[in-house]
Order: structure tokens, then sequence, then C-alpha cells
């Protein structure tokens, strides 16, 4: 069972989703706009949230931004949009799946499964070593990285990206690797890893023309590697 919200302005869209959540055990809590949804995980503890796109006050996707300012509730979010370009900036800007609407509730209910195995799963990890790479410490436990001493200001999705990396210094991860681990997809868009790599770089203060630590080997996938000279 489940704690979930459901932000969805469709009234008869809304009854159904409610209906069949709560027919399957889940506690439910719904709102129609994306300001209620902001109050609503400020104030309540969900372990999912069904995010709409057409919501009458703000965009889906301006109201996901500020959701990951407050939260890390995983988000699933419920479109009828089907442009590829926007599905890609939704997962980089913290989606964890999304749904093409019409979908049937079986449908729902895999993703929504699928999504709180991964949740459950990343909470229940033992805690983790602090993970030097040349002068990148990075903290798994506590979610924090520091390079030469200074505070990181990562996304989640960045730090995510950067542990794994870190976890297999020297070692060229692929990029199908790197979505199904970090991403928890089978299947995206390079655009997805090519848009986070380049902001990390931007923070590690490099570019791929004069990396540092995040290297790419062109068809093969990416690697982490301490600087030359510079050893953990």
């Amino acid at each position: 069972m489940a704690s979930v919200l459901v932000v969805e302005d469709d009234q008869f869209v809304r009854s159904a989703l409610i209906r069949h959540l709560t027919e399957a055990s889940h506690t439910v809590r719904s709102v129609g706009t994306a300001l209620e949804a902001l109050r609503e995980v400020a104030h309540f503890r969900f372990d999912v949230v069904i995010l709409d796109l057409g919501l009458p006050d703000l965009d889906g996707a301006e109201a996901l931004k500020m959701l990951r300012g407050i939260t890390d509730v995983p988000v699933i979010i419920a479109t009828a949009r089907d442009d590829e370009a926007e599905i890609v900036r939704l997962l980089n800007d913290g989606a964890d799946d999304y749904l093409t609407k019409p979908f049937s509730v079986e449908h729902l209910s895999a993703r929504m499964a699928a999504v709180l195995r991964r949740s459950r799963a990343a909470g229940e990890a033992p805690p983790s070593r602090v993970i030097q790479v040349g002068g990148l410490s990075i903290d798994p436990l506590r979610r924090q990285a520091e390079l030469d001493g200074d505070r990181l200001d990562l996304t989640r999705r960045e730090f995510d990206l950067l542990a794994f990396l870190a976890g297999r210094p020297g070692v060229v991860v692929p990029r199908k690797e790197l979505l199904a681990e970090v991403w928890q997809q089978s299947y995206g868009d390079d655009q997805t890893i090519d848009v986070h790599l380049s902001w990390l770089r931007r923070k590690l203060g490099e570019t791929a023309a004069k990396p540092r630590y995040l290297h790419t080997l062109r068809g093969v996938g990416v690697k982490l590697e301490p600087p030359n000279g510079h050893r953990p």
C-alpha cells in the first residue's frame, strides 16, 4: 500500500484514478491545481505523485521543477503530449516516469509498482563509504559531493550520475548501463545523458574539449578518473 497524491484537474479522470487506486488499497489524496499540489507535499508525506501537465494555474512542467525544489518524492507524469523532446526535458527536470494519455489502469499500476520498488530499494540501501577520486569526495549516504574541499551544488540526477561513475573509476560505462542504473530506464535518448554530463562538467570546471574527470569515448561510453598526476 502506498500514499499517493493525484494532481489532475479533469474531474472524470481524477475520479477514475482515485477509485482505481483506492480499490488497490492505496491511500489517496487529490488536488486540481499545481499550487494545491505544492501545499500538499509541503504538509504530507507521499510515496508517489501522479502529475498531470495540463493544469489550470501552472503548467505541469513548471510544477515539476517547483516540486523538485522541496521534495524527492517519485513523480509520474500523466500527459496527453507525446513530443519526445518534451518528455526528455521532463525526465531531465526530475520526473521518474511518464504515461501518455489515454492509459489503462493496469499500465499505471505497473509503472507505479516499478517506481515504488526503486524508491524503496534506495531507501533500504546500507550506509556507503565516502568515495575519493582525485580531488573529488562523494558521500552517497549524505548525498554530498566536494571538489578540492568546495561543496558542489548538484541536482539529484547529477549527483546520482557522478556517484555511479565515481564508484567505477577508470571504467568505461556504456550509455545503456547509465540509462538502466541511473535513470532506471531500459530505453531513452542519449541527449538525456549528454545534458547531464554537460551540467556536471560545468560544475567540475571542465569542458568536453578539455576534460579533467569526465571522459566520453564516442560510441562506447563514459568514464570518470582523476586528472593526470592527481591521485586519491
